[in-house]
């Protein structure tokens, strides 16, 4: 049963360059099939508009160029409205947006209009067979981070828009402050100092992994050597 919370939340930890870790909550297909039939629907209703656009003018343009600029704005509306919206700065369409998802890199980072191309592109795949989405459904919940055939391919995964990156590790606590046991010149202290103003990024492993390295100064390893650079780090910030 302790594990049940954990394996419920879709809040996943990722490991980036440096040790640093970032959280993303990553949105299940529920949210995700909501947010497409909206966007469907957002779909539907621009092309009444156009007919009816189209019915007016045709009268004046005749019925086949009328026909034609139909199947292009189809064309356009289906293949190409998500891309454009997903490669954008917002990183989602009308629908993921008012159900509060975008559309990013397992980095944290917007997607690229490629990788726009390559995941909506495969959903003709990720719907199939017979338009009943059997397939992205399938890969969305076989995938750790419920991703589609489609995400897969491009390498993007759908996150909540208002939790998907912050970092994993929260600041350590206050400390009192602790002189360092031996003279540190200049280019030290701010190497020092850099170390807690960054480790706010960095997993709990990271930290004692460097502070490891500098047992020497510290005389401890673990979280007794991170403990004691951190104080180090407050001493030369507030009391130098």
């Amino acid at each position: 049963m302790n594990g049940l919370p954990e394996k419920l939340d879709t809040l996943q930890a990722i490991e980036l360059a440096e040790g640093v870790e970032i959280r993303l909550r990553i949105a299940g297909p529920i949210l995700r099939m909501w947010a497409w039939l909206l966007d469907v629907i957002f779909i539907g209703l621009a092309m009444i508009g156009l007919s009816m656009v189209g019915g007016i003018t045709g009268f004046l343009v005749g019925g086949q160029v009328v026909g034609g600029m139909m199947k292009l704005s189809w064309f356009l509306l289906f293949w190409w409205y998500p891309v454009f919206f997903e490669a954008s700065r917002r990183g989602a369409t009308i629908g993921k947006r008012i159900c509060g998802l975008r559309v990013i890199q397992p980095s944290g980072a917007p997607i690229s209009f490629s990788q726009a191309v390559v995941r909506n592109f495969i959903r003709v795949i990720d719907i199939m067979p017979w338009f009943s989405g059997l397939f992205g459904l399938t890969s969305c919940l076989s995938t750790r981070r419920f991703q589609r055939l489609g995400d897969l391919a491009a390498g993007t995964v759908v996150v909540y828009e208002r939790n998907d990156v912050v970092p994993e590790s929260v600041g350590p606590p206050p400390l009192q402050p602790q002189r360092p046991v031996v003279a540190l010149n200049a280019e030290e202290a701010l190497a020092l100092i850099t170390f807690r103003e960054r480790s706010v990024y960095w997993s709990d492993a990271r930290r004692a992994e460097i502070a490891d390295h500098l047992q020497a100064l510290t005389n401890s390893t673990g979280v007794a050597g991170v403990t004691k650079l951190m104080a180090m780090a407050h001493w030369l910030q507030e009391k130098r």
